[in-house]
């Protein structure tokens, strides 16, 4: 690396560094600017034999004593694992590192068959030989799992989760059944009903009328593909200055990394389990639903972006009438932003509305 390479590496540093301090609630002390953090991977049981589930804490050092309104546990999508997602470093400095210099204990946690978690005994076989696998119900599991980790090791009642895509419905349907587990919810790009003019993320029928093909145990997806579902939707004029030099390359190697199985291709293809599609073609995508958001009683963010193509902004406006019974809620929708907006240009704006509703005080009526 040349003197300029580092120079620049330092700027980008600083620059990510400086912008945390005007998110939120105003200026950031120098000391939450400085921070040094701890991070810590290592992997609990799941509670299923043989399942055991990866687990990543980003926290300040010294400091092991943390509210339930300060712990914040993240899970992923449908297809990518929540390491990459969410403590990716760009200019210097990941999403998780920034709410640790904010002063919160940050975890996130890979369900299985993702990441750096278990994968199950089917996705050693060809995906043809077994029905698809981990659905919403069984990564609920896994995530209460996590949950319950966190409480017993910070000996706390409850904590703050957010989910990313279909972690929305992994977090939603975990929380509608153990709102004494959960302080606040941030759902960010909702996944629920799909409208029928709508692509959905399962495979389509080959003819009009037809039954959806029958799904493996999992698919394969290939870094070209990711790239295409990135930029969907986004117009072409503006895909150029989307995603900051070097981060999808840089995302991606990462991400195909988690999977032992993907240089075993070529291209390198990156096994996904495919219950989630099995829970779209049964569910979202008929109009039904496999848990009731109605049950949420916890204050709730909805976050999404205009350029989400994966689950339109109609899904989000959708869900957020169902949350009848969340003592507050809130939708905030960003411009210029896709489904993977919190590593594009415009990530700090996702950042500072995130920490805006985690930070805020409560209304008084709700203390």
């Amino acid at each position: 690396m040349t003197r300029d390479d580092r120079l620049r590496r330092m700027r980008g540093f600083a620059a990510g560094v400086a912008a945390i301090a005007l998110l939120a609630t105003g200026a950031v002390t120098a000391r939450s600017e400085n921070a040094q953090l701890e991070t810590k991977n290592y992997t609990i049981p799941s509670g299923d034999p043989g399942i055991d589930l990866f687990i990543r804490n980003k926290h300040q050092v010294g400091t092991q004593q943390y509210g339930p309104d300060r712990i914040l546990l993240f899970v992923h999508g449908a297809t990518y694992p929540a390491e990459t997602a969410f403590d990716l470093p760009i200019e210097g400095v990941s999403m998780m590192e920034l709410f640790a210099q904010q002063g919160y204990d940050v975890y996130l946690v890979d369900v299985r068959g993702y990441g750096g978690s278990t994968r199950p005994p089917e996705m050693m076989k060809p995906a043809s030989e077994n029905k698809p696998i981990v659905d919403t119900k069984v990564a609920a599991h896994d995530l209460g799992a996590a949950v319950d980790h966190i409480l017993k090791s910070r000996n706390v009642a409850k904590i703050d989760v957010m989910g990313w895509s279909w972690g929305t419905a992994i977090a939603g349907m975990y929380t509608s059944e153990h709102n004494d587990k959960v302080n606040r919810l941030v759902l960010y790009a909702p996944l629920w009903h799909f409208r029928k003019d709508t692509a959905v993320l399962a495979p389509a029928p080959s003819a009009p009328g037809a039954a959806p093909p029958q799904l493996g145990a999992y698919r394969l997806v290939s870094k070209d593909s990711a790239k295409a579902r990135w930029l969907k939707g986004v117009a072409e004029d503006k895909q150029a200055g989307l995603i900051p030099p070097g981060v999808f390359e840089q995302w991606a190697d990462a991400t195909w990394a988690t999977d032992p199985e993907s240089v075993k291709q070529n291209p390198p293809m990156l096994r996904a389990p495919n219950g989630v599609l099995q829970d779209v073609n049964t569910y979202f995508a008929a109009g039904k639903a496999n848990y009731d958001p109605g049950q949420i009683k916890v204050p709730t963010l909805l976050i999404h972006a205009e350029w989400d193509a994966d689950l339109p902004s109609y899904q989000a406006q959708d869900y957020f009438t169902k949350l009848t019974n969340a003592p507050y809620r809130r939708f905030v929708e960003l411009s210029e932003g896709t489904h993977t907006v919190m590593l594009e240009k415009n990530r700090m704006q996702f950042f500072r509305e995130i920490l805006n509703f985690l930070n805020e005080e409560r209304p008084l009526a709700l203390k």
